[in-house]
């Protein structure tokens, strides 16, 4: 079953590579990964989609809140969500062929963002299955070239219940019995 994860990282060098580290060394295969800024100042957001079952998306959980650049890490799959794609396709298009594509490009609510004498680049954004579609009724007019994004999602409504990760700095009472110390070892 594929899983959708926003993990909120610290915008710095080095974190994309950590995360995708941490993938690689627990043999899961990303599906599909997004980076960008968020609302906030410092802070990027990466939606990872990965192959996995419950079990694996608990570790994968568990897993990426021990890196010290991860801030937060919602598993969305199961919640409320809106998921898109984005996709820029080249299609071999001239005389009649590209009346034709524009026709299909109206119906597919995608649009046009470059004409030249050869070719169209048509922009289409919505779920896979959708720019799935739309790319083989493209086909037998010729596709030139292609380049997807990867699914960005959120979740609907109000953000998920938000699980903060415990302190790092110190120890938490639960875990060491109630007696907490400060000495050194």
């Amino acid at each position: 079953m594929l899983h959708t994860f926003a993990v909120y990282v610290d915008n710095k060098p080095g974190v994309l590579n950590r995360v995708a580290s941490l993938f690689r060394r627990r043999a899961f295969n990303i599906e599909s990964l997004t980076v960008g800024h968020t609302e906030t100042p410092g802070v990027s957001r990466m939606t990872v989609v990965v192959d996995t079952d419950e079990y694996g998306a608990r570790r994968l959980e568990a897993h990426l809140y021990k890196l010290v650049p991860c801030k937060r890490v919602d598993n969305i799959t199961a919640a409320a969500s809106i998921a898109r794609d984005l996709a820029l396709i080249k299609v071999a298009a001239t005389g009649e062929a590209r009346t034709h594509v524009m026709q299909l490009v109206d119906v597919y609510r995608a649009r046009i963002v470059d004409v030249s004498p050869e070719s169209l680049v048509i922009e289409t954004t919505g779920t896979e299955d959708k720019i799935d579609s739309l790319l083989e009724v493209l086909r037998p007019y010729g596709v030139v070239e292609m380049v997807r994004t990867g699914r960005v999602a959120m979740a609907r409504g109000t953000p998920p219940t938000r699980r903060s990760p415990a302190p790092r700095s110190a120890p938490v009472a639960a875990e060491t019995g109630g007696d907490v110390s400060h000495g050194s070892v």
